[in-house]
Formats: C-alpha cells, structure tokens, sequence
C-alpha cells in the first residue's frame, strides 16, 4: 500500500484557485465518500482551509493522476488546470509533509497555530465519515505527537503571530489612531475571534461582529465588549466601519460591490480598509475597484508574514530536525508492521510441521515402539523439514550468485546459537 498526499497551498496557487477547490463542511462527507470509491484507495482524508486543499490517502499504487482527475470532476474545474499547481508526496514524503503542516512550517505564517487545530478537525472528521483505516489513523497520531514535541521543544509557538495578526497589523500602517476607528468582523469563528482579540490590544474601540447565526456573533461581541448582528445588518454597519476584515466559510460573497458602493455615498467617501480572510472570497474582488475602498486578500498579507518567518527561522530548523526524527520512527514502525503477515505465515508453517511431526510420534508410541528410539526420529525428521525448504534455496541463490540473498540468509538463519 502506498500513503499519498496531495493538494495546493498558498505557495503553488493563487486564492482564486485555492477557493474554487476548497471543500465547505457540507461537502466532505460526499468527497469523502467519493474518495473510498476510486479504484485502489482504502483510507482518504480531507484538509481543506483558506491556505490549502489537501488529500491524504492509502492506495494500492500511487494513484497520484487518478485522484487528481476526481478533485477536478467534484468541483467542475479542468484537470490540465489543476495540474500547474498541484503537488504530490508518496510514503515517507507524504508523512513528512503532513508533520510538517502540523507543526505550521508549510504555513503562511511560520509556527501559526491554528493549522493544528484544523487538521484534527479533519481528522475527526475522515473518522467520523469512515474514511480512516489503520494506516492513516496511525499516521495521525504519530503526527499530532510530534507537532506537540515541536510546539514544547522549540520555540516556534512563542509570540504566535496568525493571520489574523497580519491583517490588525496591515491595518495599522493605514490608521494612525485605532481608538477613534469602528471595526466590523463578518464571521464568528476562531480567525474571527484572533482579529477581535488583536483589534482590542491595539486600541480599536468600536467592534461589530456579524454572523449568520447571531447567537454566534453575540459569543464573540459579549468576550470583547462588541456588537453583535445578523447578516442581514451588514449594510447598516457598513456605512459606520473604517475597516472590515472577514473570515467565513460561506460558499458565495457576502459583501458585493454594489452594497458597499451605496455605504460609502453614505460615508461620504470616507476610504474603508478591508482585508478579506477567507477562502472562497467573502468580498466580491470588484470592491477593491472602488476609489474609497483599501481591498486586501490572504495572499496581500506576505510582507508582514515574512518578517515573522525571519524571526522564527531558528526555530523552524530545530523543528524540522524534530521532524526528520519523526519520519524515522514512523518509517521504522510501518516496516516492522509490513513484516508482520511474513512472520504469521512462518510461524504457521513451523507450526503445522511441528502438528504433523508430533501427531506421528504420538502414533508410535501407541503402538507401544521405544519411547527414546521415537524422540530421536522425531527430532531428526522435524530438523530435515525445517531445512529442506532454506537448503534448496541457498543451493539456488549461490548458483545465480546472489550474495546479497546469501548475506541475509547468513543473518537470519545463523544468528542464534544453539
């Protein structure tokens, strides 16, 4: 069986590809699905977040193409497309790079947080869908606990920096005093929550959280002194924000360029900074065409993401050494594992020569024939069985001059005393 890794990242695609195969959470029990129906693939599981889509699976052969024809056919898109910025990994490399998305190495941000977080989600996802079988489901483990030996080990998680910091940070360099501006945050979830904590830290005042649920909304508003409303209010709040940064997992936008065209007549033109997170876009890309619109997207954030990521450089090498140990011991463990069914049908062989050696024995002392004649035989006749096979073998290797064979049966056959 071969493990494989496949995707796109921030790094291989643009954010208008990266949205278009980006999964929402009704649609992974489907793909997952679908995934355990393509030839040869017995174990799938699903990554899908605003920086990456990736899917790791268990197959009979690599199966790389295959796979990737079927992420073209599930969201509509050509595959020849898809194939400029796809990547893939088999078995020791696959693992590798999955440890290191745990560990925030292949992240935008150097060392962020939250791609751990998320890929659990996945991961108890693909359980609960039954897309895992014991390959991935060891993988998983091995991988989360070697993402926590990098968290404690290093220093790649002090100061954690995220997305969510990035934007509040570009946001600074367009408001001189964040005090008198007004901040409305579209979603509720943890990004959301990240901006609204750092937004607080930075002096902004004024927050509005917007959500489809309210309930949701009012969670966050309530933790940081805010506003709470629904999607629906948007446009009224709208016509007061100075900056708007969103982050949700609707399928379609929610801000479109005629809605925030009729709030800045309102505003009378005072500019709007906006930084949409999300992946699909939340913010129609015809917005930033407005003269009074400061309109960025996840992929706009990298000069401040690069600066955090020559800070954590050192980290990142200790990590990645941590890292390198892990593939080892996960190598390791799946050859041992992969000896497993060869030793169980060694051992039942010596077994059922043992069965039929003993039942003849027995046979002959019930007839009553000398009990130390019987042992002798018994012995000589179960150690002729034991090497008849390895013998012709040997005799065989030697003749085709196969050392190599000859080495290793040297190792295995000889290295216990008698």
């Amino acid at each position: 069986m071969t493990l494989l890794a496949l995707g796109i990242n921030h790094k291989t695609a643009a954010v208008e590809v990266r949205e278009q195969v980006a999964f929402t959470p009704a649609q992974l029990e489907q793909a997952l699905a679908e995934l355990r129906t393509l030839p040869g693939v017995r174990e799938a599981a699903v990554l899908s977040t605003c920086n990456r889509t990736e899917l790791y699976c268990v197959t009979e052969a690599s199966g790389e193409q295959a796979i990737l024809d079927w992420l073209g056919r599930f969201h509509g898109l050509a595959v020849s497309d898809l194939g400029h910025c796809a990547y893939h990994y088999l078995d020791g490399e696959a693992a590798r790079h999955l440890m290191r998305v745990a560990a925030g190495l292949d992240s935008m941000v150097l060392g962020e947080p939250q791609i751990l977080g998320q890929l659990k989600e996945a991961y108890q996802l693909a359980r609960e869908y039954r897309g895992l079988g014991g390959e991935l489901e060891r993988l998983f483990q091995h991988t989360f606990a070697v993402a926590k030996q990098v968290r404690t080990e290093t220093g790649i998680g002090e100061n954690p920096v995220s997305v969510a910091y990035a934007a509040v940070s570009l946001a600074s360099r367009i408001f001189d005093n964040f005090a008198k501006a007004e901040a409305l945050l579209i979603g509720a979830g943890e990004t959301i929550e990240l901006v609204a904590r750092h937004l607080r830290q930075a002096g902004v005042k004024r927050l509005v959280v917007a959500n489809r649920t309210r309930e949701r909304a009012a969670r966050v508003a309530d933790a940081f002194d805010g506003e709470a409303i629904g999607l629906d209010e948007i446009p009224d709040a709208l016509i007061r924000a100075d900056m708007v940064i969103s982050s949700t997992a609707a399928p379609l936008p929610i801000l479109g360029k005629g809605m925030v065209e009729r709030a800045l007549k309102q505003r009378r033109h005072r500019p709007v900074f906006m930084v949409d997170i999300a992946v699909p876009r939340d913010i129609e890309p015809q917005v930033g065409e407005l003269a009074d619109v400061f309109l960025y997207t996840v992929d706009d954030l990298h000069e401040v993401i690069e600066e955090n990521r020559r800070h954590r450089q050192v980290a990142a090498d200790e990590a990645e050494s941590l890292i390198e140990h892990g593939v080892g011991a996960w190598l390791h463990e799946r050859r041992v594992r992969s000896a497993g069914e060869l030793i169980r049908r060694y051992r039942s062989h010596g077994e059922a020569l043992r069965e039929s050696a003993e039942a003849q024995a027995l046979a002959q002392l019930a007839r009553g024939e000398d009990p130390e004649a019987v042992v002798k035989r018994l012995a000589r006749q179960l150690t002729n069985k034991l090497m008849h096979g390895p013998t012709l073998k040997l005799r065989e290797a030697s003749g085709a001059g196969r050392q190599d064979l000859l080495a290793a049966a040297e190792t295995l056959l000889l290295s216990q005393d008698p």
